[in-house]
């Protein structure tokens, strides 16, 4: 395996009961990539993540994370992890911004340790890096879900991880926050050289922004330069997706496909 492999996972598959959700997924990210994980309702990509995390064992195949299988890896800190929190985060929470983003921390600090200055510190870099550090003593709560969103990579950004994954995370985010989003998001893969995975159904945009692109639909359709994807036809795309598929264009000028 190449020394700047970040993921590899080599024909995973994976069954809930009798259904086989995951099938014969091979793929590879490479250090300093900028991965877009597309595929339509139910095929798989959600799974696929916790299978990445060790969150799920795999019926068949390997991972390996920094070229450590996955079951043996100990460096959770080097992966930051933000899920679909924006659409679903109990808005009524009693913690501040920073205290959010400090409980990043708990997998150097442990669950009974005090924070100390040197922990505040990293937290407020972390917010000043997503632009949210004016908002470290606001209720959680009080901000919108753009706000929210970018204070949840903060907390996922506070432990330095090298890798980044995102599933849906722009989920009940609004269009004018969705584009800051991804400017936040080419800004630390380009600037701050974090590797990123991010899981959308929104094809036009995310193909806009990623390097690369992995279609999958229970087994990987497509795996390859974002360009190349871009260049398939509504036909093309029908035929990885399994059902039809069309390109719509928005008033904001992006594209996206209906599914």
């Amino acid at each position: 395996m190449a020394e700047n492999n970040i993921l590899e996972l080599n024909n995973v598959s994976f069954k809930y009961e009798k259904e086989t959700v995951v099938k014969d997924v091979s793929m590879t990210i490479q250090e300093g990539q900028f991965f877009g994980l597309v595929g339509p309702n139910g095929s798989g990509k959600s799974t696929l993540i916790k299978l990445m995390l060790g969150l799920l064992k795999p019926t068949k195949g390997s991972i390996r994370l920094f070229g450590v299988p996955v079951r043996h890896f100990k460096h959770w800190e080097d992966i930051g992890f933000v899920s679909q929190k924006a659409n679903s985060f109990n808005s009524g929470f009693p913690a501040t911004v920073l205290e959010v983003v400090k409980t990043g921390l708990v997998s150097k600090t442990g669950l009974f340790r005090f924070y100390n200055k040197k922990d505040r510190e990293k937290a407020m870099k972390a917010l000043k890096t997503v632009e949210m550090e004016a908002y470290s003593d606001y209720n959680i709560g009080e901000l919108s879900g753009g706000q929210q969103q970018r204070v949840f990579i903060a907390r996922a950004l506070v432990s330095e991880p090298e890798f980044l994954i995102l599933d849906e995370p722009t989920v009940g985010v609004d269009a004018k926050h969705v584009a800051d989003f991804y400017k936040l998001l080419r800004r630390l893969n380009r600037e701050e050289g974090i590797t990123l995975l991010m899981v959308s159904h929104d094809i036009g945009t995310i193909t806009e922004h990623a390097s690369h692109v992995v279609c999958m639909n229970k087994t990987i359709h497509f795996h390859g330069a974002s360009h190349e994807y871009n260049a398939f036809s509504n036909d093309d795309l029908s035929q990885l997706y399994g059902h039809p598929v069309q390109q719509l264009t928005h008033n904001h000028g992006e594209a996206e496909y209906n599914d």
